[in-house]
């Protein structure tokens, strides 16, 4: 991947590299600990349902695809509104607890929003398309959501080379930072994109985190561009962290449009305390951040940008 021109990057053709595409078999429960039960966890999913709340309620039931399970949250969002989910999950331990999740989630036809009218005819025909290609795992009947969700236990290298389908909602959180060629996986994303389609894309931010290290006083390490991931051992530092002027690069490339870019967590990762937070001042936090994740400087801060992009009809 062509990397930009920043002081940043000195000394970057003697940083080790990852030489793989990191998934999370063997790590699922460090994976849950580390990006869900901590309290910077709890606020990344607080202000990602708030954000898909606020731009993507308005979409009408749908063919959705999602690159990366999670832990099932993200998918459970799209599931509860009626849409017609694909989720595409490599590593089989992630599977196993977004379904564990998702089997004790509301039922097929109950947690719609208000208004919802998912009709079961186009979820059987969802189910059905042809156009899906093999390795796909439909929910049994008995189980919330049947009918309106397959698995396919492949990474998106895989899964991008043997479909033709196009789909109107992409959704990718948290992914292309485990890739080896992030900017591969964003042509893979923009070529599953149908014309009208919108995207939900959320990357790890480069330059939030050289915020963060030089705030720590790891002077070193951001003069020598060590930001980077190794993919190896337990720790989950993502191995590709992106910048803004990447995903705007890409998405041109790929004939995309960014309607909306949103720093998620501008301001939780530089509190100078690590005490808690108390129920009081964490929901004075997330009005902060979401007062300013669309605001220039904040918006760069984010430690994580989302990106509503579209695809011109």
């Amino acid at each position: 991947m062509p990397e930009p021109k920043t002081s940043s990057r000195a000394g970057a053709s003697r940083v080790r590299r990852a030489t793989a595409d990191r998934h999370f078999d063997g790590l699922a429960d460090k994976f849950e600990r580390g990006f869900y039960t901590t309290e910077r966890g709890r606020v990344r999913l607080a202000l990602t349902q708030r954000l898909m709340d606020e731009s993507f309620s308005h979409l009408p039931p749908s063919p959705v695809l999602e690159i990366g399970a999670g832990l099932g949250q993200t998918a459970h969002w799209w599931l509860t509104r009626g849409h017609h989910l694909t989720l595409v999950e490599p590593s089989g331990e992630m599977r196993e607890r977004a379904k564990r999740f998702l089997s004790t989630a509301a039922p097929q036809g109950q947690g719609l929003s208000a208004g919802s009218t998912a009709d079961p005819s186009r979820a059987a025909q969802a189910a059905s398309d042809p156009q899906v290609p093999g390795h796909a795992d439909a929910l049994s009947n008995d189980e919330p959501f049947a009918g309106r969700l397959i698995w396919e236990g492949r990474d998106l290298q895989g899964f991008a080379a043997e479909t033709d389908k196009r789909w109107p909602v992409v959704v990718c959180h948290a992914v292309l930072e485990w890739l080896v060629d992030p900017r591969e996986g964003f042509a893979l994303l923009a070529k599953l994109l149908a014309p009208g389609g919108v995207m939900s894309l959320s990357v790890f931010n480069r330059d939030a985190l050289a915020f963060s290290n030089v705030s720590k006083g790891n002077f070193d390490k951001v003069l020598e561009g060590r930001l980077a991931g190794w993919g190896t051992g337990k720790r989950l530092t993502p191995i590709s962290p992106l910048r803004d002027g990447e995903i705007r690069q890409w998405a041109a490339e790929a004939g995309l449009e960014v309607r909306e870019l949103t720093g998620l967590r501008v301001f939780h990762d530089y509190l100078r305390s690590r005490d808690p937070l108390s129920e009081a001042d964490m929901q004075k936090l997330l009005a902060l951040e979401c007062q300013h994740w669309r605001t220039t400087p904040f918006v760069y801060l984010g430690r994580y940008l989302h990106y509503e992009l579209v695809r011109p009809a």
